[in-house]
């Protein structure tokens, strides 16, 4: 993603608010650093469009109040895929 970086902040801010996505979703779906998400939706995108720079620090608000969460069910996940992979290779032996 090549472009200016005020044309970029608004690309990134309007994803960002039509998939409710993260700030690392965004820069894994756009090839760019989670800095420069965050940097262009935080700081370029107030100058460019201060009604999208509300909209995007709400739901980047609510997705910081969520992560506890996330990666919660993300540590439960890796176990239960740990246990299943154990439990495969005694079954196998």
């Amino acid at each position: 993603m090549k472009e200016q970086p005020e044309t970029r902040a608004v690309i990134l801010g309007e994803y960002i608010v039509q998939q409710k996505a993260t700030v690392r979703a965004a820069a894994e779906w756009f090839g760019v650093s989670k800095s420069t998400v965050h940097k262009d939706v935080s700081e370029r995108l107030e100058q460019v469009q201060p009604e999208l720079y509300a909209q995007v620090k709400e739901i980047l608000e609510q997705n910081k109040q969520e992560r506890h969460i996330r990666g919660g069910l993300a540590t439960k996940r890796k176990y239960a895929l740990r246990k299943q992979q154990e439990e495969g290779e005694v079954s196998h032996k």
